[in-house]
């Protein structure tokens, strides 16, 4: 059996109004993961991911680039408990 996690990130840098959650929602989907992606008020972009363990920690490194649009100066990641709770990516609101 293959070992489900769930990374919490918080994304920094130009990552607001360039696209960023959709871009991570494409990438996630790729990657069969469940999650969501959300703006913050503080201008960084929330990102939680669960799935194969593999597929997480690619979803992460992939964070550090993001889409050619956005600029990323730093990305904040810690594990989290899985909830389970969801099938698909979501882009939060």
């Amino acid at each position: 059996m293959t070992p489900i996690t769930r990374m919490h990130a918080v994304v920094s840098g130009s990552v607001q109004g360039v696209g960023f959650r959709y871009w991570t929602a494409r990438k996630a989907d790729g990657l069969e993961l469940a999650g969501y992606a959300r703006n913050l008020f503080d201008g960084t972009v929330e990102v939680e991911a669960e799935g194969p363990e593999a597929a997480v920690d690619t979803l992460m490194e992939l964070l550090h680039v993001g889409p050619p649009s956005a600029t990323v100066t730093d990305v904040a990641v810690r594990s989290v408990a899985p909830h389970a709770d969801s099938g698909s990516f979501d882009i939060l609101h």
